[in-house]
């Protein structure tokens, strides 16, 4: 029983000692960096995006949003779920489908109403 005991305790710190730097060192993603971020919203996969590269034409550039959106909320419901205005879209429904949690659609939403 004592060697399972501090067996278990060593497996415990192992995993602490990877898992706290990752934490520790992790940084707060910006709405960019959500944008942007391959495994997250890759909204560059499909939208041309100032500053970004080799964008996607799938959907529409994102110039001149806050002309396109001036209502935040608007914006924000088509990042959530694009399918509430069109069916067919080929936009997922980040928020609907959990692909990306509120806080993450709110910091993307704030970012592209910059562009």
């Amino acid at each position: 029983m004592k060697k399972t005991i501090s067996s278990i305790s060593a497996v415990v710190t192992l995993a602490t000692l990877f898992m706290m730097p990752m934490e520790a060192g992790a940084k707060e993603m910006s709405g960019k960096d959500l944008a942007f971020d391959k495994k997250l919203g890759n909204c560059i996969a499909c939208h041309m995006i100032p500053g970004g590269s080799q964008p996607g034409n799938i959907g529409p550039p994102l110039i001149a949003m806050k002309a396109r959106f001036p209502d935040r909320a608007v914006l924000r419901a088509q990042i959530w779920d694009a399918t509430v205005k069109n069916p067919n879209t080929m936009m997922p429904p980040f928020g609907k489908h959990d692909a990306l949690s509120e806080d993450q659609v709110d910091k993307i939403t704030d970012f592209v109403l910059t562009l």
